[in-house]
């Protein structure tokens, strides 16, 4: 340390500064994992809703199972 004491002040600056930046990633985090969850369920969702229109599509056609799996499978 030098007679101004620059670096005490510098070290303490940084000392309050990483708790501040450790809060700002925890909050980024819970946002992320919130984002994500939501992500998540809509995909979800999406899908199901994908699923309920191919086997009501399948149910209306006149191909047989057979035909419509050999046809996915091409």
């Amino acid at each position: 340390m030098n007679s101004s004491g620059k670096r005490t002040r510098r070290t303490i600056s940084l000392d309050s500064k990483i708790p501040k930046a450790q809060d700002v990633v925890l909050r980024t985090k819970a946002r992320y994992e919130k984002a994500m969850a939501e992500l998540e369920k809509l995909i979800a969702f999406r899908k199901e809703h994908q699923q309920k229109a191919f086997i009501e599509a399948l149910e209306k056609s006149d191909r047989s199972f057979e035909e419509v799996m050999r046809f996915l499978k091409a």
